[in-house]
């Protein structure tokens, strides 16, 4: 187990080293950079000034010595200083983040509650008119976008209710009921979207799991419906059912974009979109690597939870 560990956490700091490198040299191919859009809003460029800004700013220097000096200050927890907000990257980026987590988090609980106990049902009545509607119902989810659900959601309390959830940020200490509700329509929104995929394998999964002899065996026994089910078929189906969790948690951390902006929320996602029309490199790749961050270690967390669910899965020692 510790030397897969060790080789998983060696493989992920030479992904991270990949991604650094893709960061940094994608965001300086895009064409302009903050100084070009300083000056585009001024409406006039004086050579002079521009590369008193770009020497202040470090851009002028030679890319791989602008990188180098990037990962050595990465390595030891400096992460530079925003050129939009003229502040540290850490002071900006650090309240953005439980955010994003938050609502990745709850998103992922509505769709584990929801996907999991509609998919055992939707494989236990198989062909049936419930399965029908589950099935319906989950091609809804994954054929609706999350946003649109959203926009529909805030249209449908305006139009029905009269109310509008707050605009503006509420932390869970100013009101806790207002920022339940802030953080709670979202998150059905994209907690649907993702249901719908779990429910699907899910099912799937079961229905796989079921055609076996053990199963048939527990039938054969007389052991109950709730028994078979849930203590025998769903532990063994329920590996596929955790790594698409693992997934779709390290992708709601990045994806969130739209959904942030539609419910005005100052997530991750959308503050990254900002920085990346600014130009602004140490946010961007700061944000980037968080992101990558979360994604990795998502997948080497779920791989270890496998050992715990599933006993025939062994490591390497």
């Amino acid at each position: 187990m510790k030397n897969y560990v060790a080789q998983r956490l060696g493989i992920a700091i030479l992904t991270l080293l990949g991604m650094s490198i893709v960061i940094f040299v994608l965001l300086r191919l895009a064409p302009g950079d903050i100084v070009d859009i300083l000056f585009s809003t001024g409406g006039y460029v004086n050579a002079d000034e521009r590369k008193a800004i770009m020497k202040e700013l470090g851009i002028d220097k030679p890319l791989v010595t602008q990188y180098l000096e990037w990962l050595r200050n990465f390595m030891v927890g400096d992460l530079g200083k925003s050129y939009r907000y003229d502040q540290p990257a850490w002071d900006i980026i650090r309240p953005l983040i439980p955010v994003t987590v938050e609502l990745a988090a709850l998103s992922i609980l509505v769709a584990v509650c929801l996907g999991v106990p509609t998919g055992v049902i939707s494989a236990v009545r198989q062909d049936t008119g419930l399965d029908y509607v589950l099935r319906v119902f989950s091609l809804a989810g994954l054929s609706m976008p999350a946003f649109w659900l959203g926009m529909v959601i805030i249209l449908g309390l305006v139009s029905w209710l009269q109310w509008i959830p707050p605009v503006t940020y509420v932390g869970p200490r100013e009101n806790f009921w207002l920022h339940a509700v802030q953080f709670g329509l979202p998150a059905l929104a994209v907690g649907y979207r993702s249901s719908a995929l779990i429910m699907r394998i899910t099912r799937s999964a079961l229905l796989e799991v079921m055609r076996e002899d053990y199963i048939r065996t527990a039938w054969a026994k007389g052991q109950s419906e709730r028994v078979v089910i849930w203590r025998h078929a769903l532990k063994n189906a329920i590996l596929p059912v955790v790594t698409v969790i693992g997934i779709e948690f390290a992708f709601l951390i990045g994806g969130l974009v739209v959904t942030e902006n539609v419910f005005n929320l100052p997530g991750v996602a959308r503050f990254l979109v900002q920085a990346i029309l600014w130009r602004d490199y140490p946010i961007v790749q700061n944000l980037v690597m968080f992101i990558a961050v979360v994604v990795i270690f998502s997948n080497l967390f779920v791989d270890m939870l496998y050992g715990f669910l599933d006993p025939r899965v062994r490591y390497g020692s």
